[in-house]
């Protein structure tokens, strides 16, 4: 796969996101245009409602909390990212690192206090402000030896979704 650029990653994993609620029989709303509030797409399933911030990446990470680290422990940044965001929200987060023409992206559905507990837990417990999909820490890093990886309970499955929809839905 060609080098898509920052946009063309927003656009893309929102397009597939929103495709995979839809594959599992959930209605699709798609908010299009800059600086959405909050969320990019809601699903709805008869009376509930699920809003659904959708994050896409070609590196195989996330940066979620670097612009709030300034003068912040990796902690201290995570929970200032947490605050941000309402309870009922969730992340759905798209990859498309290694994928071919003719792969889907791998994509996986977190609410927002999972990935803070994913977070504080990265680089052996010091925490990050990139949210790896996997990393393994090399010899030059405080946390030589470890791995982070994203929960395979994360995989975007029709369960995962049923099961965001029944704790997050409104």
């Amino acid at each position: 796969m060609s080098k898509m650029t920052s946009w063309h990653v927003g656009v893309a994993g929102e397009a597939f996101a929103a495709a995979q609620f839809a594959r599992y029989a959930y209605d699709v709303s798609v908010q299009y245009g800059a600086n959405q509030p909050e969320y990019d797409l809601i699903a709805v399933s008869g009376e509930k409602m699920l809003k659904i911030s959708v994050k896409g990446s070609q590196d195989g990470s996330w940066g979620l909390t670097q612009s709030l680290k300034k003068g912040r422990t990796y902690h201290e940044a995570v929970q200032a990212w947490l605050n941000k965001h309402h309870k009922k929200t969730i992340f759905c987060l798209v990859q498309f690192k290694n994928t071919t023409d003719f792969q889907m992206s791998r994509m996986y559905l977190a609410s927002p206090r999972e990935i803070a507990e994913q977070l504080c837990g990265e680089a052996g417990g010091r925490g990050d402000t990139i949210l790896y999909e996997y990393h393994e820490w090399g010899p030059t890093a405080a946390a030589y030896g470890t791995v982070d990886k994203l929960p395979d309970e994360w995989l975007f499955t029709e369960a995962r979704a049923k099961e965001m929809f029944d704790r997050y839905g409104l």
